[in-house]
């Protein structure tokens, strides 16, 4: 792979990166010091220009910081999610303090997400087993869904803005649906146990666990807008269609040698998608759906199609940028580095 960029971080280890939605030469990334057990954080902006990467703005926190978002409706502001429960949201015009300070999460935030659609609201989710939904505007959240156990990601469907999906401790994917009642489910529609395997014959070849484990990431297809894809501490990747939670996986992707710790799908192509593991290592893959139907059974088995291994720790974090060419990937580690590079070299075995 000839054509990469590197930043460094000295000192912190970054947790999470995300391309800026208005820019595709501005970043974000989410650090923390010490590996996030004890200390500070520090947010990243870093500017892509002739010399490389340069920092752009860097605000500090008293605590770990675990993701970020970057807004919707303003350019220069971003989300950050704290080790302390809070959330901050930083303007890169405003010098040292956060513009907004959100806190009710009574432990870690874990996750943060801006709705894509409406824009005027986001979405958090806290180890405390709760998602908390804020508007920018005020600093008490809008509404709490109870989850129950450590809530490791939230998000947004990119094509409806009432619904939001979540995982969590106990291996299951959940749907909310802020249109429906509040009742008893607290607007829960959709539950799905990710571990558990689909009432058909499974593909040929290694068979994925089906002991529940903690699920760590999960991400809404950009193309076909009822697909998602989930990983955690079982290595596996599974794609599942909510409009049919008892189906099972509609494919499976095995490969990871430790546990999938984010993964992310192609805003270029329905069937692409990478993912940052505990392994080291970022991997590209098709999860089989544009692939002919094969005949021993209807559950895709998805394609390694490239493998990126530069990083030397836990590779923490990935994002695509949504601009250009359609391949420009930025992942993050504990190894304190930045990594930018073209996934369509992976696919051309560069």
């Amino acid at each position: 792979m000839a054509s990469m960029l590197e930043f460094r971080t000295p000192g912190w280890n970054p947790y999470a990166v995300k391309y800026s939605p208005y820019y595709d030469s501005r970043i974000a990334v989410a650090s923390a010091a010490n590996y996030g057990i004890v200390g500070n954080g520090r947010v990243f902006c870093l500017g892509l220009g002739p010399q490389g990467v340069q920092v752009e703005k860097t605000f500090d926190t008293n605590d770990a910081q675990y993701d970020l978002a970057w807004s919707e409706i303003n350019e220069n502001q971003l989300l950050v999610a704290c080790g302390d429960g809070s959330i901050k949201l930083y303007d890169i015009n405003v010098n040292d303090f956060p513009v907004m300070n959100f806190h009710e999460h009574k432990r870690e935030t874990f996750s943060v997400a801006w709705s894509p659609i409406t824009k005027d609201t986001f979405a958090s989710s806290s180890w405390d087993g709760t998602i908390k939904i804020w508007s920018p505007a005020r600093k008490d959240s809008i509404k709490t869904l109870p989850v129950g156990n450590c809530t490791y990601s939230t998000s947004y469907c990119p094509s409806n803005p009432h619904i939001i999906s979540a995982v969590s401790t106990d291996s299951h994917l959940r749907i909310f649906d802020l249109r429906t009642p509040v009742n008893a489910q607290y607007h829960l529609t959709t539950k799905i146990p990710v571990h558990v395997p689909p009432p058909v014959p499974l593909p040929q070849g290694p068979t994925p666990p089906a002991v529940p484990a903690e699920i760590l990431t999960h991400d809404w297809n950009k193309y076909n807008q009822t697909v998602i894809a989930t990983g955690g501490v079982d290595k596996v990747i599974r794609t599942f269609d909510i409009r049919n939670p008892s189906a099972g996986p509609a494919s499976v992707m095995m490969g990871h040698e430790y546990a999938v710790r984010r993964l992310a799908w192609s805003p270029h192509a329905q069937d692409i998608l990478v993912s940052a593991s505990y392994d080291m290592t970022v991997r590209l893959w098709t999860d089989g759906s544009t692939m002919p139907q094969q005949q021993s059974s209807p559950v895709k088995s998805g394609i390694q199609l490239g493998i990126m291994n530069r990083h030397s720790e836990f590779v923490t974090g990935v994002d695509w940028c949504l601009f250009g060419v359609g391949g420009w990937v930025a992942t993050v580690g504990w190894d304190e580095r930045v990594l930018l590079w073209d996934a369509n070299k992976l696919l051309q075995g560069a």
